[in-house]
């Protein structure tokens, strides 16, 4: 009689489940072929990074010799103007109000026209491919990972209420650039402060402030400590970006019979996009960066789609149109002579000396 509660808990032990247990996987095809797209957008993100650093190189060199009155030897590369994005938003407005191509800072516009189509086309591809600050940023909150062993989450209240900072930020730009009359506008640019606002730029970095120098570390630190700080909670041509592609007829869509619930996308995205659960991502957050795409291990459970055919289309396409647009508008704009400022060197030779007196008009 007293064997037999003992040989009936065994029995109990055998067939009751262990608490550590897994959970079952319902059987599913696994993929046949691994998905290279976050290796080719590693690629982008380091050439346009190594490019905007070779152009800052460039453009510091063009503006230490009119500084030191040396020879002009250093072209000006006009690629810097990307880094004046309210430059563009004023040539923007001015394009669109005269139907005329700017004259000054023309490639801030063709820079911020090519961010603005490719993000219409390709999703928030910008910020997830070509942006070097975005790259940057990627790559502290790694590094963050990897020193802390983990990324600190802000709570629910807290990170939407931060989130909508950004659009903030981006409707003062647009309500400052809007309400100037469009002779303000090119007066403005043909200001001496508008002329070498591009000087002006880097000699926020060159001579950086106390207060300037404490903000700055604060972001690089809240930005190892929490991912994409900057991009997540303060970018306006982020927030821009993301409105833009609401638009967009490419959208990562999962397939609810093939999804083996395993949760990898959601744990992978970036901007901790529930993936996961969601039939389509349609939030101006996701960038396109393919990162849930690829560690998902089931065949056509996610996939990046166009919409209008209903057809999957491979990740690396995403960075590849929207290389090929920005590479393409560029390309146009110079061969049709829209790409320079024409400053004389002259010019450049007296304003430059003196940049730091310029205040805003």
């Amino acid at each position: 009689m007293g064997a037999a509660p003992a040989e009936a808990a065994a029995v109990l032990s055998q067939s009751a489940p262990h608490p550590a247990a897994r959970k079952r996987v319902k059987p599913y095809r696994r993929r046949t072929h691994p998905d290279g797209s976050p290796a080719f957008r590693r690629a982008v993100q380091f050439l346009f990074l190594g490019l905007n650093l070779w152009m800052g190189v460039e453009f510091y060199l063009f503006v230490r010799q009119f500084e030191t009155a040396g020879a002009a030897h250093f072209p000006r590369p006009a690629g810097v103007e990307g880094w004046l994005p309210i430059a563009g938003m004023m040539n923007l407005k001015y394009f669109l109000a005269t139907g005329e191509f700017p004259r000054i800072h023309p490639a801030a516009f063709v820079l911020l026209t090519a961010f603005l189509a490719g993000s219409l086309l390709f999703r928030k591809s910008f910020c997830g491919w070509l942006c070097p600050v975005g790259t940057f940023s990627e790559y502290l909150w790694k590094l963050g990972r990897v020193t802390f062993h983990r990324n600190f989450h802000l709570p629910r209240w807290l990170d939407i209420g931060l989130r909508s900072f950004k659009y903030l930020l981006l409707a003062l730009f647009v309500y400052a650039v809007g309400s100037m009359p469009v002779r303000a506008l090119a007066e403005f640019l043909d200001s001496p402060y508008g002329l070498v606002a591009d000087v002006k730029m880097l000699d926020f970095f060159r001579y950086m402030g106390l207060t300037a120098a404490l903000v700055l570390g604060a972001l690089v630190l809240a930005s190892l400590l929490i991912q994409n700080f900057w991009c997540r909670y303060l970018c306006p041509y982020g927030a821009l970006a993301g409105l833009a592609a609401l638009l967009s007829p490419f959208r990562i869509r999962r397939a609810p019979d093939q999804c083996i619930d395993c949760a990898k996308c959601a744990q992978a995205c970036p901007a901790r996009l529930p993936v996961d659960v969601l039939l389509q991502i349609r939030s101006a957050e996701c960038t396109g960066c393919m990162e849930c795409v690829a560690v998902c291990p089931a065949a056509r459970a996610l996939e990046m789609t166009f919409v209008p055919a209903r057809r999957a289309v491979p990740g690396w396409l995403i960075g590849a149109g929207a290389v090929g647009l920005f590479l393409g508008l560029v390309i146009l704009a110079k061969t049709t002579g829209h790409w320079d400022s024409p400053i004389p060197d002259q010019v450049y030779r007296e304003l430059i000396p003196r940049a730091r007196d310029f205040a805003h008009p």
